[in-house]
């Protein structure tokens, strides 16, 4: 069904990567999830209110903000169509961040309202339950919630499997919000039907709808999470480094790749910065065609916006690659995880300046001070006559 939905209304909806194909399948999704929302808020609403339990109004409430929520997602896609301009030259894809956060936010607006009403009917229920409504149980409401299950969780996969298809955080947002909700409603009709065939000296509908709450928190936060990562520039996925490096290596002449920064405007708007180190003895104007051909493979494969600054470095030379596998040694001994590059010798008539950059991980907790240390300390066994002019790069 969500193919043939894709197919009817979403034209050349094989190019993912294209504004408009993008926003085609924003818009489907979005008026979908309208359409269903609605009438799931109608329904449960309705089913609530004669009934008279509390977690399934409050239930009929959450799908009445999630249309509203998928509302945002299509003002959010047709914006973030828009082209370039001046103001916003990588254009305006990040939108969907913008609007993924604030769907997070008015989830976990919900979340705790729901958490109130229902702490209220559990409280009320064991003080005072002259105040408690009885709930009536019936065939309508298990029809109602039971087909809303089912309904969530269409909605779940069509939008997980459209946002995997796409990479949209705002659809993988609301798939997860999606299944909150499938896994709420269901808790609610599990209270309604033990309630009715048990007596408990405590309202289940009150507890159910507690639980209920936690669950829309915890995806509020989820989302959060995933949404305030993106807009602050998360580190890049270890497929696209390896997609990357695959790229660069695969042209001869390329001796080391370092200093790879990753930065993600939104799907299909990708830059990236890299040094790659090349022979310093080669032709500069074929070691410069090598570079653009590099960035132009980068971009028709990839889609990444790619910048190469080219570091020359000695090659074939026996006393520097000694030297720098020793060096190289060194760091691994202070810490396995440190790597160098950027190995160069600067000879002096007293002593010689060895240059090289460092890359740190994060996770190392050694200061960059105690690490030169270290590594002077090093040097000056292996020779006196060698002087430390290293830089410490974190990664």
């Amino acid at each position: 069904m969500i193919e043939a939905l894709i197919r009817r209304f979403v034209p050349h909806y094989e190019r993912h990567n294209d504004k408009r194909v993008r926003r085609a399948y924003g818009m489907l999704v979005s008026i979908v999830g309208i359409i269903l929302n609605m009438l799931l808020a109608v329904g449960k609403l309705l089913t609530g209110i004669f009934s008279g339990m509390v977690s399934i109004q409050a239930d009929a409430v959450n799908n009445l903000s999630d249309a509203g929520y998928c509302l945002v997602s299509m003002v959010s896609f047709r914006i973030a169509a828009k082209p370039a301009d001046r103001d916003h030259p990588y254009g305006h894809a990040r939108m969907e961040y913008v609007a993924g956060m604030i769907v997070a936010f008015l989830i976990l607006l919900i979340g705790l309202d729901l958490l109130r009403t229902s702490a209220l009917t559990l409280w009320h229920s064991v003080f005072a339950p002259e105040q408690v409504q009885k709930s009536v149980f019936s065939v309508v409401l298990t029809v109602v919630l039971s087909l809303s299950v089912l309904a969530k969780l269409w909605l779940c996969h069509l939008n997980r499997k459209i946002g995997k298809r796409i990479d949209s955080p705002m659809m993988r947002a609301t798939a997860m919000d999606s299944l909150s909700d499938a896994i709420s409603t269901a808790a609610v009709l599990v209270a309604a039907i033990l309630e009715h065939f048990l007596v408990l000296p405590f309202s289940l509908d009150g507890l159910m709808g507690i639980v209920v709450s936690f669950f829309i928190l915890i995806a509020g936060i989820r989302i959060l999470r995933e949404t305030q990562d993106n807009i602050l520039g998360k580190a890049p996925d270890a497929e696209t480094v390896e997609n990357i490096e695959k790229v660069v290596r695969s042209f001869e002449g390329v001796y080391g790749i370092h200093d790879l920064c990753v930065h993600q405007y939104g799907a299909g708007a990708t830059v990236a910065s890299l040094h790659v180190e090349v022979d310093g003895k080669e032709d500069v104007y074929r070691t410069h065609d090598m570079i653009d051909n590099i960035e132009q493979q980068l971009l028709e494969e990839l889609q990444i916006q790619a910048t190469i600054h080219m570091d020359p470095i000695v090659v074939g030379d026996k006393t520097v690659d000694t030297l720098k596998e020793q060096v190289a040694a060194f760091a691994k001994d202070i810490h396995a995880d440190i790597t160098i590059h950027d190995f160069r010798i600067v000879p002096g008539n007293t002593h010689s300046n060895l240059l090289f950059d460092m890359a740190v991980p994060f996770e190392v907790k050694l200061t960059d001070e105690a690490i030169l240390a270290e590594m002077d300390k090093r040097l000056r066994v292996l020779s006196q006559g060698y002087r430390l002019k290293a830089k410490i790069d974190r990664v």
